[in-house]
């Protein structure tokens, strides 16, 4: 059963894609630019994402952000924050 932070990013990197993808069918290891994400909406994509997870952007660092490349990624990376905005 997924996680509810797996859940809301599925549901945003649907969002993200264009088109729309549905979110039940993105796949966890599956690289993002795979999707056609580009950096950008990548950014916009994580950006989102944190807000909803009540995730402080100040918690990740660059390195964090490059090596989320796939949705697994991202999954395991906010999952350690969720909840920590200050």
């Amino acid at each position: 059963m997924p996680s509810d932070v797996e859940t809301i990013a599925r549901e945003n990197l649907s969002a993200a894609l264009q088109p729309a993808a549905d979110p039940h069918e993105i796949q966890l290891d599956i690289e993002l630019t795979d999707y056609g994400l580009t950096s950008l909406q990548k950014v916009l994509f994580l950006t989102r994402l944190c807000e909803d997870l009540a995730v402080d952007l100040a918690y990740l660092t660059e390195r964090d952000v490059a090596e989320m490349r796939t949705l697994h990624d991202v999954v395991d990376t906010l999952s350690r924050h969720a909840g920590k905005a200050s």
